[in-house]
């Protein structure tokens, strides 16, 4: 043994070529972690002093290759200056550039996925050999990053600036025949083949017949374009990285710049521009915000893994409701290999929820993620049916009929009578509470919520309610199954609206409040895309449906009238009283028109100012940030109230299910994290100030003791 450490060993094979191992001890994957990077240097230098080396390979003993860095230590490394980050992607630079400098051939044999670092460490060998098996990225803009141990550098000398700019700046994780299209590995080959092939390769370049010298020289020196066609490529590139990026993320330009900045360099003086463009975005929110986005979803894979092992097997779902609802879970059920039976009363919502299906799988075909032959298997999947004949071998059934109490109750109830004994009943109620659906149930152990968001295979959460009697059994069960549908769940206790629309009509509350005192929604609208949501709160409810806002609104003032019982008439009353449904109906505070594409395009509708006028006072101009301010306190309010009173149990689970369900702007990392960005004790401060507004703006007294005391929601 040549070397060898905990993650990196060196081993000698035959011919004098060594295999440089990844292996890290104690975990499923390997990293770079500080030990990682450390060992890679120790085993480089312990192969440079041995001058009986001819060439080496690069093997990864796990089924991946390298995930990347160790994204936990970036929080405690992230708080440090901008000059002591940048001075540790130098030291970490130093092992790869001692790979690539070592003086021998060498070929690494991406043997699995190989992503940020992991990828990294690739382009510091001299060539690239990729199994069938794997696939390849630099995904580090998805947390706010770009590449910082040589990425930047080595990506544009080794595939030019065109690709280059394509693979950092848009995060993308690639398949083997674009990595081989490319430029970015050199050979794609069977899994069987890989080591084999690898170790061709290197003996071939130690016979002298491959000129490794050559190609690793590229990487040492300036990009080969002249300065004023470099300068053209980069700027051309930035004016399409900026548009698809957008300004809320910063990360994927400032890549693209650094690149450009260190295109006339060596590899040396260029890692020193990368390592200091690389602590500038660091120390920026953002990357806070979407590096704790990573942590958290690790937090909810782990919660919902240990769910999974209370689960019972889900071998056969039901979803009784047919519509573009129970079209679209069907689909997802069966499109992830569970077989559902779609119950209704009527042939014609049967129909639809079959048209449902078969419209979203020709979509798949038409963009080639499917072939013909796999949407006839997963369609035939789907058994639509009007009786309960096909109910006995059911293990779960989702109910998505419509919203309303009694209907569901009596359904549920029906359903509980042809089903095994066992079956876990899960309601797709937005609003209702579980707990009292349950008392239509004998056995409301076995029954659940399980709150899709529409549209249902876009949308990646589902809520996974608890009532008063759900049992473990049928809430691991419930996790389990919506794992399986390729959804996110989060476990939530009971209440009014659960978790998501419980914090969304307070927020809806506010816009209302807002334009009672005399705001325009168009630009309520336009300050809150601004601010980073998807859309404004306007044309948000009549994408969600008026009448469908105006019933929930109904449920969450009973629920809790102190806050969401207002004295004034809505905005959105007035829009329901005239039949203005929003997008369902082609009018609701927008008018809706088909664009070229057939896809609903919003234009201003001036009657909808007309009819508004009685509930709302005279036009009045309002800042931005007082916008912000009114809409974004009262959501965030209700977060930490639901926090509080363990409707959700952690704030990792609170954060993600606003992210995924509503849209909150991931950039911002979620409410509770939005307010430790301000700061708990200047949240209170600006809650204070808007008191007049009534409870909706009042903070918790446990709130005021965070304030009190310098506590953040994130340690």
């Amino acid at each position: 043994m040549i070397y060898e450490g905990k993650a990196v060993t060196v081993k000698p094979l035959e011919d004098g070529i060594v295999e440089l191992n990844f292996d890290l001890e104690g975990e499923s994957v390997n990293k770079f972690n500080r030990q990682t990077v450390e060992e890679l240097g120790a085993a480089a230098a312990a192969m440079k002093a041995d001058g009986s080396i001819k060439g080496m390979i690069v093997t990864s003993a796990k089924s991946v290759f390298i995930v990347g860095a160790d994204i936990t230590e970036f929080g405690e490394l992230f708080t440090s200056s901008e000059e002591e980050i940048a001075g540790w992607c130098l030291k970490s630079n130093q092992a790869f550039n001692a790979i690539e400098d070592l003086p021998f051939p060498t070929v690494t044999a991406m043997n699995g996925i190989a992503l940020g670092g992991g990828l990294e460490m690739c382009l510091a060998t001299d060539f690239r050999v990729m199994s069938t098996a794997a696939q390849c990225g630099l995904p580090e803009v998805k947390l706010g990053l770009f590449p910082g141990f040589g990425g930047t550098v080595r990506m544009p000398r080794v595939v030019g600036v065109d690709n280059a700019v394509e693979w950092v700046a848009a995060g993308g994780q690639h398949k083997p025949a674009k990595a081989l299209k490319d430029g970015v590995v050199d050979a794609v080959v069977e899994p069987d083949k890989l080591r084999d092939a690898a170790l061709s390769l290197v003996k071939d370049c130690i016979a002298g017949k491959i000129d490794y010298k050559a190609k690793r020289q590229e990487k040492l020196e300036p990009l080969k374009l002249p300065p004023m066609e470099n300068m053209m490529a980069f700027q051309t590139c930035s004016a399409m990285v900026m548009q698809q990026a957008g300004r809320n993320y910063p990360a994927p330009i400032a890549a693209v710049q650094v690149m450009q900045q260190h295109a006339g360099m060596t590899r040396d003086k260029a890692l020193e521009i990368e390592a200091k463009g690389f602590a500038k975005v660091a120390t920026t929110t953002v990357a806070n915000a979407m590096i704790g986005l990573f942590l958290n979803d690790q937090v909810l894979k782990k919660v919902a893994s240990k769910w999974e092992k209370k689960a019972k097997p889900v071998g056969q779902a039901a979803v009784l409701g047919a519509g573009i609802m129970g079209g679209g879970i069907a689909y997802q059920s069966a499109s992830k290999g569970t077989p559902i039976v779609m119950k209704d009363i009527a042939d014609a919502a049967l129909d639809l929820g079959m048209s449902e299906a078969t419209k979203l799988l020709a979509k798949q075909v038409s963009r080639g993620k499917v072939d013909a032959a796999k949407m006839g298997k997963v369609l035939s999947a789907i058994r639509p049916t009007l009786n309960y004949g096909d109910f006995g071998g059911v293990d779960i059934v989702v109910e998505a009929v419509v919203e309303n109490v009694k209907i569901k109750q009596s359904v549920l109830a029906d359903v509980e009578k042809q089903v095994k004994d066992g079956t876990i009943l899960a309601s797709n109620t937005s609003t209702i509470s579980i707990t009292k659906l349950a008392e239509a149930l004998e056995k409301p152990e076995n029954f659940v919520g399980m709150h899709f968001f529409n549209p249902v295979h876009m949308m990646p959460l589902v809520e996974v309610i608890r009532g008063e009697k759900s049992s473990d059994e049928a809430v691991a069960t419930t996790v389990a199954y919506a794992k399986k549908m390729g959804k996110t769940p989060v476990v939530v206790n009971d209440c009014p609206g659960f978790l998501v629309n419980r914090v969304l009509f307070p927020y809806f509350g506010g816009f209302g409040m807002m334009l009672r005192d005399g705001a325009d929604f168009q630009k309520v609208d336009k300050v809150m895309e601004r601010f980073g949501w998807p859309m404004g709160p306007a044309y948000l409810m009549d994408v969600v449906g008026i009448d469908t806002g105006v019933h929930a609104a109904e449920v969450m003032a009973e629920g809790f009238p102190e806050r969401m019982q207002y004295d004034h008439k809505d905005a959105s009353e007035v829009m329901f009283e005239n039949k203005r449904f929003g997008q369902k109906n082609g009018v609701g505070f927008y008018k809706y028109e088909v664009d070229k594409k057939g896809k609903p395009k919003k234009v201003v509708d001036q009657t909808t100012y007309d009819l508004i006028k009685p509930v709302v006072a005279a036009p009045k101009e309002f800042e931005d940030q007082e916008i912000i301010d009114r809409l974004m306190i009262p959501m965030c309010l209700e977060l930490v109230r639901c926090l509080e009173e363990n409707i959700v149990s952690s704030v990792a689970d609170a954060d993600m299910a606003l992210i995924m369900g509503i849209g909150f702007p991931p950039f911002r990392g979620g409410a509770l994290k939005y307010i430790d960005s301000i700061g708990v004790k200047a949240f209170v401060e600006l809650c204070d100030k808007y008191a007049d507004l009534g409870p909706l703006y009042a903070p918790t007294a446990k709130l005021r003791d965070m304030a009190a005391n310098g506590e953040s929601f994130y340690k």
